[in-house]
């Protein structure tokens, strides 16, 4: 018996010690498969997680980012102690002490994980702060006793490769906390709208309890559980030593306050200026842009970007209440859930204080409300009472929009159907200064400044007079205005431009043609210095891609966009040079390297010390594309449009401001580009299905205004100044108005025996200038040599008596 008892243990023995040796086996081999798999722990040594792109101002104001995970990344040296201790205290109490597993505190978590799994509590792990960078972004998050294996190994060797203070950098930057925000500073701007080095104790500690789970702490929904959460984590920070009782009870005493909802910038005026950077940013970098880190300083200045958007949405407001109230955006029933069908409601986020609304009783002329969010109760204004009613009335239940006005008495508001844009260019750079691209970019993204294709109308002629003005015309040249007509595109059509007003006013000057918008001068000019010179000359400024050189087209049938457009008449301001607009001015990588630059000029001499000669001096941007004197009698004939003619209601701007209506068939859209000698600015309106904004809302009445809003806050830091003069003009005073004359062109008498001293008919002096006209195109020879003209006073002879 024993010696078969003995020959059982030894079998006993021997297939213990194969399983034993098979264990082992799958165990190393399982291991060998773990550090086979295992990334290598130094390319944390250069790891960078995407990070958001910052987009500021040209003044430094933060007005967007472009991301896929909001991080803003943060140095180590830049995280102020009060976070890391925080964080700390919260999640690694003895991070600077372990080598990556903290055997105690695996310890206390199996301990407090008895208590959670009985009373069903979401169980702790236990992991180090290295181990969840390891876990965040080498691992993954697999629950696996292999994954927990893997983080383990990871954690050492990354302990062995990088410091302590590179993976605190790495966790604080990589880590989510909610609120749309990935790192420690996207957490302070969103949940605080400060940066990091101004977060205090409380709002510390507050970032150092989401970790444990955003939702779970929520400081809106679940308001208690985060300040509680965030106090504990105050008591651990004193108990460690890292503030003083004074200050733990202190930070415990504040209220948790946070935002109400993470937002890109506190500056949020500029969503059409930055959506259209982004397009471009794109372009030029790809899908980077919205990972590598990017500082992008834009060419937006926030204060003129603030005033063009409430001038735009001013202007769409008013012409919108012109037109009649269009009865209520809903209806509900006061005693159903009306709130919940008010909330699908959308107001323009830009106007903050409108409120949806339900009529709760009708009663002649007294209207009572109650608003669906704040619950406040009160009387529509007696004068909105009278606009709806002319209109399609109110009704008890229905749903509108209001906005406070004073006690208990609100505003009827209605979202314009209407839309428009505005851009403002700095004239001698192309710099974008302000862009509003239509009512509101949350109700519709679409850029109506870039994106929209239009017919400019008579916001066109001034290229045409420029044209006209580079072939032999002159701002005192007569052209006939009266009846004419041209054979149709179809046999037996034919095609007889009129006038705004359908009236004929005779010889007139260009100048007057062009402040009074005359549409058959403008036409005769197109047809005698040829379509063909007007659409090349369109092309070359800028004003479009290509055009096809028929008569109407000089009266603004052909299409552009507002951005071009304003950018086109720049170069009436800056002395006839065409410019590129462009809204990004620079662009660092994350590392602070310039990798684009808008102006590339280069300054030869910039480098050397002073010597008391001259600075050196920047060539001009742009391309020269027309005289500079065009450019200057152009911006002059202007300058008359505001003061005596179709633009008169923006005199009140005061002098050396010009610009040009425009408004096409059937009123379908009404433009205004107007300037100083700093700023161009084009404002269009119009509907995006392109129909009639209705009889009389034309340019002057409609786009106008919105300049003239505008303009008030532009001119305060910018004022009017005089355009500079071109060195080789001649100035001469024609009918009380200082004109400029390219060399050889001033109009001269000529000695008649019938007339010794009178005015030379408005027909001699269009002789003059077609045969002028006929000599630079080679078709006619040069004239007789004639007497002298009698000597002139000085060169501003008042020649008023030829006209």
């Amino acid at each position: 018996m024993k010696s078969i008892a003995e020959r059982w243990f030894v079998i006993a023995g021997i297939g213990l010690l194969g399983a034993i040796a098979v264990a082992g086996v799958a165990l190393a081999v399982y291991a060998a498969l773990l550090f086979r798999e295992l990334p290598d722990a130094a390319e944390l040594a250069e790891y960078r997680p995407p990070t958001a792109t910052r987009v500021y101002a040209w003044d430094g104001t933060l007005i967007g980012e472009f991301s896929q995970e909001r991080r803003i990344y943060v140095p180590y040296e830049q995280i102020p102690p009060v976070v890391v201790q925080a964080f700390l205290a919260a999640e690694d109490r003895n991070f600077f002490q372990h080598g990556g597993v903290d055997v105690g505190g695996l310890g206390r978590a199996a301990v407090k994980n008895v208590a959670n799994a009985a009373q069903g509590r979401r169980l702790e792990g236990g992991s180090t702060i290295t181990q969840q960078v390891a876990k965040n972004i080498l691992v993954g998050d697999d629950p696996t006793i292999g994954r927990k294996l893997r983080e383990g190994i990871l954690a050492s060797r990354l302990e062995a490769t990088i410091s302590k203070e590179r993976i605190l950098e790495l966790y604080l930057n990589e880590i989510f906390l909610g609120f749309r925000s990935y790192g420690v500073a996207a957490a302070a701007y969103n949940y605080f709208g400060k940066p990091l080095n101004q977060l205090t104790i409380e709002e510390a500690a507050f970032l150092a309890a989401l970790p444990k789970g955003p939702n779970n702490y929520h400081p809106q929904r679940r308001r208690a559980q985060a300040t509680a959460r965030r106090n504990w984590i105050i008591n651990e920070m004193q108990q460690i030593g890292w503030i003083t009782r004074e200050q733990a009870e202190a930070a415990i005493a504040r209220p948790l306050a946070t935002q109400e909802a993470p937002r890109r910038a506190q500056y949020a005026d500029a969503d059409f200026f930055v959506e259209e950077a982004r397009r471009r940013a794109l372009s030029m970098w790809g899908d980077d842009i919205n990972a590598g880190g990017y500082y992008m300083r834009t060419t937006l200045d926030p204060r003129l970007q603030s005033a063009a958007r409430d001038a735009l949405m001013r202007g769409l407001e008013s012409y919108d209440r012109r037109h009649g109230w269009r009865g209520a955006w809903g209806t509900a029933e006061l005693d159903g859930d009306w709130r919940r069908a008010a909330r699908e409601g959308t107001t323009p986020a830009e106007r903050r204080t409108w409120e949806a609304a339900i009529i709760e009783s009708v009663e002649g002329s007294s209207v009572r409300i109650r608003t669906a969010e704040s619950d406040r109760t009160g009387l529509l204004e007696a004068a909105d009472v009278t606009w709806a009613r002319a209109g399609r009335g109110l009704n008890r239940g229905d749903l509108i929009f209001v906005e406070p006005s004073s006690g208990e008495r609100f505003n009827l508001r209605q979202v314009p159907a209407v839309n428009g844009a505005l851009v403002a260019i700095e004239p001698t750079s192309g710099r974008v200064l302000a862009m509003v691209g239509g009512y509101s970019f949350g109700l519709s993204s679409f850029n109506r400044a870039t994106q929209a294709l239009r017919q400019p109308g008579s916001a066109f002629k001034p290229f045409v007079y420029a044209t006209a003005l580079e072939n032999g015309f002159t701002p005192a040249s007569i052209v006939l205005d009266a009846p004419i007509s041209y054979a149709g595109s179809r046999p037996g059509e034919r095609w007889s431009p009129s006038n705004y007003s359908r009236r004929f006013y005779g010889p007139q000057t260009l100048r007057r043609g062009l402040e009074l918008s005359r549409n058959v001068m403008t036409v005769r000019m197109a047809d005698r210095v040829g379509m063909r010179r007007v659409a090349d000359d369109a092309v070359r400024y800028g004003v479009v891609d290509e055009m096809t050189p028929v008569l109407s087209m000089a009266l603004g049938a052909g299409e552009t966009t507002p951005y071009r457009l304003t950018a086109a008449y720049a170069s009436f301001v800056n002395g006839g040079r065409r410019i590129d607009p462009y809204l990004i001015e620079m662009v660092q990588d994350r590392n602070g390297s310039t990798v684009y630059r808008a102006d590339r000029r280069e300054c030869a001499g910039c480098a050397r010390a002073f010597d008391g000669n001259d600075s050196p001096r920047l060539a001009p941007r742009g391309e020269q594309v027309m005289d500079p004197v065009t450019a200057y009698q152009l911006a002059s004939m202007m300058e008359g449009v505001v003061q005596r003619g179709t633009a008169v209601r923006a005199r009140e701007l005061g002098p050396h401001i010009g610009g040009k209506t425009g408004t096409t068939n059937e009123y379908r859209s009404a433009w205004f580009v107007g300037f100083s000698a700093d700023i161009v600015v084009g404002v269009f309106i119009g509907f995006d299905d392109n129909r009639s904004l209705g009889s009389g809302e034309a340019g002057s009445a409609t786009a106008v205004p919105v300049f003239i809003d505008f303009m008030r806050v532009a001119l305060q830091d910018r004022p009017a100044r005089p355009l500079p003069r071109p060195a080789n003009a001649e100035f001469r005073m024609v009918n009380g108005i200082e004109e400029a004359f390219r060399p050889g062109t001033v109009p001269v008498r000529e000695e008649r025996p019938e007339t010794p001293s009178g005015p030379i008919p408005y027909l001699d002096v269009l002789r003059q200038e077609r045969e002028a006209l006929e000599r630079q195109q080679g078709q006619a020879p040069p004239p007789q040599s004639a007497p002298p003209p009698p000597p002139r006073k000085d060169t501003s002879e008042d020649l008023r008596g030829l006209f």
